[in-house]
């Protein structure tokens, strides 16, 4: 197939991979991806659409003629081209066609970091308090950054706390949720619920059941049982659903609110993902689902309730520290955000990574991409709702895979090895990026570990977004790192410090029977004691010390420790490639240190103490970077 006329379509015919070998697209390959974007086989370009105008303040565009309504309801004549001085903001153009345009005026470039921050990476779940039922939840989270803040952190990145489908057995994995908009249940603390004395002895039984005595969290019986009471008091207190904070929250999150709570409705009814269900209900927009809303308000009503309940405890989680929250890069084809958004997406294929360092076999995420050309059409508004839901209550984003606002690799029917980049809309996601970081006062960090192409991390430093730099990786020592990055010594699909250490990570890998090259370990681990200095010798928490050590000394404004690491946790939080039934312990495995005893666990206080004396030492004369 003709490679210009790919590239015209947004596809790369080839690619080289992360160890150098190159892959060229086939015929069978081009022809699904077609089918894909729904586009013919014969096509030679994109569709045109005039929905959509994406613009940078103080900057003239080309734009149809007629009249631009400002968000703040005054009015601009437009000549062929948009004026140069206008707000930041979405507005739209009243074409003189009869037709309507989005314009989108960004600033360019992303808020910078503030200044030099240290602190945790944390899975919350695992988290856990004697006050929490089996999983840490947003007051656990309250109460880690309160205990933080007073050490002298400046940031928790947390993991994504996005909803999932509600069925039985409930997705572990955070970066696999139904909704990137709206939040999981299971990070609800029941007792700050108002109105949660109406459960009266029911709530003891239900905190007993939910915590139980398994080593691995039960994310079915504790939503289970979190459900039970937030329905006991959905049922007895007058005042559950009338809340003026609930009714502003409703008046604020408007029909993406509605258009979820439904969509939870529908799944307990009917089970599982939309894909399964009545095809009369496969469809937001049907009759039937209007006809079920209606019917069954009330349930409706609850679940977006609750949203407003976990909103109001986010919200006082992230004035006890500021919050980093995590994007993942896609979603569950069969949750919420699909059914809304099906309309937008690309049929019959998923995205994934070619084979690099974290998946030497390639990985395929089995999420559905969007369409190009379709979200654009669709002035990028799931972009814009999944982007200011993320860096609602927050400091801070990381964007899981960065790479994917530049090219994503889609895999169809024939596998990962038949998988191919496809181009996105890149300066137009990243100036919406922009603008909604402005609106929140938050700065960006990007991901960009995998298959990194040449210029990517040259255009994020241009957009002021900080790179994510992992000691693992890098051949140079983190001293020698540039400040605009954040700074980490392994991530949640990389081994533990005390698991390298001990040796216990490979033998995690030969039990799932997983392959894994054992020289890439022990080069992990050489290279931990020739940048530390650590004696072969030497115990796990002496190692989880040195590393912190090591990482306080980074060049990066922000760098932050995994919570695992600090209390000498040797499990792996997730090993990539596995399924639940392969390694149920992925996501699952609280830390072996309950919260409140944080602050007296020696190689915490250790952790905490290198980390704050490297924050008070940092002097840079390099000027912050601003605009």
């Amino acid at each position: 197939m003709d490679r210009e006329r790919l590239q015209r379509l947004n596809i790369v015919p080839a690619y080289p991979d992360a160890f150098g070998s190159w892959h060229h697209i086939d015929e069978a390959s081009a022809r699904h991806l077609l089918h894909a974007m729904d586009l013919p086989p014969d096509a030679t370009a994109l569709p045109h659409t005039d929905d959509v105008l994406v613009a940078r303040a103080g900057w003239s565009r080309e734009a149809p003629d007629g009249v631009l309504e400002l968000e703040d309801g005054s009015t601009r004549p437009v000549s062929g081209a948009l004026p140069d001085d206008l707000p930041l903001g979405y507005h739209r153009l009243h074409r003189l066609d009869g037709g309507a345009t989005s314009v989108i005026v960004s600033p360019g470039r992303c808020r910078p970091q503030p200044g030099r921050a240290w602190g945790w990476a944390v899975q919350l779940y695992a988290t856990r308090s004697a006050a929490s039922w089996g999983a840490g939840d947003l007051a656990d989270l309250r109460e880690l950054g309160t205990w933080s803040a007073a050490q002298g952190a400046g940031v928790v990145l947390v993991n994504p706390l996005d909803a999932v489908i509600p069925e039985r057995p409930r997705q572990a994995s955070p970066y696999f949720p139904s909704s990137r908009r709206f939040r999981d249940v299971l990070y609800l603390r029941i007792e700050e619920v108002p109105g949660v004395e109406t459960v009266g002895d029911d709530l003891p039984r239900l905190a007993a059941r939910a915590a139980g005595t398994r080593e691995r969290i039960d994310r079915d019986e504790i939503t289970a049982a979190k459900l039970e009471a937030l329905e006991l008091i959905w049922q007895r207190c007058e005042t559950a659903g009338r809340e003026d904070g609930f009714a502003r929250y409703q008046a604020e999150q408007g029909a993406p609110l509605q258009t979820f709570a439904t969509f939870m409705l529908i799944a307990e009814r009917y089970g599982g993902g939309w894909r399964g269900w009545p095809t009369s209900l496969r469809h937001p927009d049907a009759r039937a689902v209007e006809v079920a809303r209606a019917e069954h308000a009330d349930r409706v009503r609850f679940h977006a309730w609750v949203q407003w309940l976990l909103d109001e405890q986010l919200a006082a989680a992230a004035r006890a520290l500021p919050l980093m929250r995590d994007l993942p890069v896609g979603f569950d084809p069969d949750g919420a955000d699909a059914w809304a958004w099906q309309d937008v997406l690309a049929r019959d294929v998923t995205v994934g990574a070619p084979p690099d360092e974290l998946g030497p076999q390639g990985q395929d995420w089995l999420m559905p991409p969007f369409v190009p050309w379709k979200l654009h059409a669709a002035s990028y508004q799931p972009f814009i709702e999944t982007v200011r839901s993320a860096l609602r209550h927050s400091a801070a984003l990381r964007i899981d895979h960065v790479l994917g606002l530049f090219r994503l690799y889609w895999i169809p029917a024939g596998g990962q090895a038949a998988g191919a980049y496809v181009r996105q809309h890149t300066n137009e996601l990243l100036d919406i990026l922009a603008l909604e970081s402005h609106r929140a006062d938050a700065y960006i960090v990007g991901e960009d570990l995998g298959t990194v192409e040449p210029g990517v991390r040259e255009h994020l430093a241009d957009r002021s977004m900080l790179r994510y730099r992992v000691v693992w990786f890098e051949d140079d020592p983190p001293s020698a790192w540039d400040r605009h990055g954040l700074g980490s010594v392994t991530t949640h699909d990389l081994p533990a410090v005390a698991g390298l250490w001990e040796r216990t990570d490979l033998a995690e890998y030969e039990r799932v029977g997983v392959p894994m090259d054992p020289d890439r370990l022990e080069r992990m681990r050489d290279r931990l004691i020739e940048r530390t200095g650590l004696d072969d010798d030497a115990g796990p928490d002496e190692a989880c010390v040195a590393a912190a050590e090591l990482l306080a000394g980074a060049g990066t404004d922000v760098v932050v420790a995994q919570l695992e690491d600090a209390v000498g946790a040797t499990h792996r939080i997730n090993i990539p490639g596995t399924t639940g039934d392969q390694r149920p312990e992925n996501w699952s495995l609280p830390l072996p240190v309950r919260l409140e005893d944080l602050p007296d666990h020696p190689t915490v206080q250790r952790v905490v103490a290198a980390l704050q004396d490297a924050a008070d030492d940092q002097v840079t004369d390099e000027p912050a970077v601003t605009g």
